[in-house]
């Protein structure tokens, strides 16, 4: 039986250059954000959207990322009816890949917001990355080109690295990338062994 690992952090921690990490060691990795983003260009998805938010959020008859992330980083309560749009979409498409991934030992779905969406609850065993709150907005801002106001309107809409830590079997923190890598082999080797 296949032991789906939830990988999560906030924005800035990390967590995708942990997944790329995992996936050098040879475990699929999903990663739910990338997922979310292809099912923008399923027609039912976009027509679904386009009934909530109008045309306001396209661009050549295609979403315009940009401006739905500035709407529902504005507003929790159309970011819980994007969330009711775009989650049952991502479920279901990650049991079709653990279905294709049924001969490995372990897989890692990475997704950002693990627990607020519930996915959490399809996981046997969960590992948070955690970092400081400054080094966080200074990846983010170096990576996305994007202000400080911006990071702090999207960490408002997720959990805190301490509710994710409270509900997680392993914490890696991830200041200096050798010593998370070090985390991460001592993890692997935990989650390898059929025992845990």
């Amino acid at each position: 039986m296949t032991k789906i690992i939830g990988l999560t952090g906030g924005i800035g921690s990390g967590k995708s250059t942990i997944a790329q990490y995992f996936k050098s060691l040879g475990v699929p990795v999903y990663i739910a954000d990338d997922e979310a983003k292809k099912l923008l260009d399923n027609p039912d998805i976009q027509n679904k959207i386009k009934a909530i938010f109008g045309e306001l959020v396209f661009e050549n008859n295609n979403i315009s990322k940009e401006k739905l992330a500035s709407i529902v980083f504005q507003n929790p309560q159309k970011l819980s009816e994007l969330n009711a749009i775009i989650h049952p979409a991502v479920k279901k498409h990650f049991q079709l890949w653990v279905a294709n991934h049924q001969n490995e030992p372990i897989v890692i779905k990475e997704v950002a917001i693990l627990f607020e969406s519930g996915s959490d609850q399809d996981c046997d065993k969960i590992i948070t990355v955690v970092a400081p709150l400054e080094t966080r907005i200074q990846r983010v801002i170096s990576r996305d080109k994007t202000s400080k106001e911006a990071i702090l309107n999207r960490i408002k809409n997720q959990w805190t690295d301490e509710m994710r830590m409270a509900k997680s079997d392993y914490i890696i923190e991830n200041i200096s990338l050798e010593i998370a890598k070090q985390q991460a082999d001592k993890i692997f080797q935990k989650l390898s062994n059929p025992q845990n």
